[in-house]
């Protein structure tokens, strides 16, 4: 069972300016990508080639600090031998553990390099402890990253009933879909997220000023129309505003971050191993000031679980960097359930 005293903070690193400002803010890890389609943020400018992770590597295992790579998108038939290598290089460069999604893949790295820590992606879309256990029993999988659409005690339910450590997701932005089974991006591009690693790529999309004010169109979709001085989101399709009968507005998912802040001392009561921070697309500035209010709160609630308050100023700086500038507690907190 989990603690205060063990609860990791999971910090993104899209780059190496975000690594080493995640480490220095008081990351306990990092978790980043190869500069390719292995991973579920292929985007450009983003991720890390060979020479750039192994430097980020030594620079957080000098500090005493774990790296993590995720390995997270599903090969195809035709591109399996891409999957492997990256397996391969993983385990040459000395992660401290790769994050995967594909049972195929667990099953070469499990084979190939059997010393290698393994996790279980949020890609994996395992809710439930039998999932989880099965990955355990059958690769040996030491931890599984929940997708965001559990409740508080569903989570704990799962944490009493599985050996495997628990991380999940305590910032950042929010999926609609349940993670790794999204089919809206690939319906209008054609480019699976879970296979191509992007969710609304780059090359699909396009702002343009119009009579109307500024609109974003994904291949040519429509997804929103800003009026002028309103701030213009990344066009996904989940986040869009469309005309539902008559009348325009976020018709499936608003803009707005998860923020779990205030749960922080429940999550480490149940046994929560770590808590993941979203946002490896992001700059290294959100890195910064994400990070530095998360590693507080954790700090302030080892130093006494009983006295622990979330301090207003804790909050102001993350509705800074939230979607939205607002935010929610998303699935956890479902009383009801």
């Amino acid at each position: 069972m989990a603690s205060s005293s063990t609860l990791e903070l999971v910090c993104p690193a899209g780059s190496l300016p975000a690594l080493k400002t995640a480490i220095d803010h008081g990351a306990d890890t990092v978790y980043l990508g190869f500069k390719d389609a292995t991973n579920a943020r292929n985007f450009t400018g983003l991720n890390f080639d060979p020479p750039r992770l192994r430097e980020g590597i030594a620079y957080a295992h000098a500090r005493g600090r774990k790296v993590l790579l995720a390995l997270n998108t599903f090969p195809q038939a035709s591109n399996w031998a891409d999957w492997t290598a990256a397996v391969d290089r993983a385990a040459e460069f000395g992660v401290d553990a790769v994050i995967m999604a594909d049972a195929g893949l667990m099953a070469y790295a499990t084979k190939r390099h059997p010393q290698l820590r393994l996790h279980l992606s949020v890609q994996g879309s395992a809710t439930s402890y039998e999932a989880i256990n099965y990955y355990h029993e059958r690769f040996g999988v030491r931890r599984a990253v929940l997708p965001r659409v559990l409740s508080l005690a569903q989570v704990e339910n799962v944490i009493t009933r599985t050996p495997v450590e628990i991380e999940v997701f305590g910032f950042g932005g929010l999926c609609v879909m349940v993670e790794g089974r999204c089919a809206l991006s690939a319906y209008a591009t054609g480019e699976s997220p879970n296979c191509q690693g992007a969710c609304s790529p780059g090359q699909w999309v396009r702002w343009e000023e119009t009579p109307q004010g500024m609109e974003t169109r994904l291949n040519g979709i429509l997804i929103d129309r800003f009026a002028p001085g309103e701030r213009t989101g990344y066009p996904t399709l989940c986040k869009g505003r469309f005309e539902v009968n008559g009348e325009t507005y976020y018709a499936i998912e608003e803009p707005t971050s998860l923020n779990t802040l205030e749960l922080l001392p429940e999550l480490a009561r149940i046994g929560v191993r770590a808590i993941k921070i979203e946002g490896r697309q992001r700059s290294p500035a959100y890195v910064a000031q994400v990070t530095k209010v998360w590693r507080a709160a954790i700090d302030s609630l080892r130093a006494g679980p009983e006295r622990f308050k979330v301090a207003p100023a804790w909050m102001a700086e993350l509705n800074k960097v939230s979607e939205g500038q607002s935010h929610t507690l998303g699935a956890y907190h479902r009383p009801w359930k």
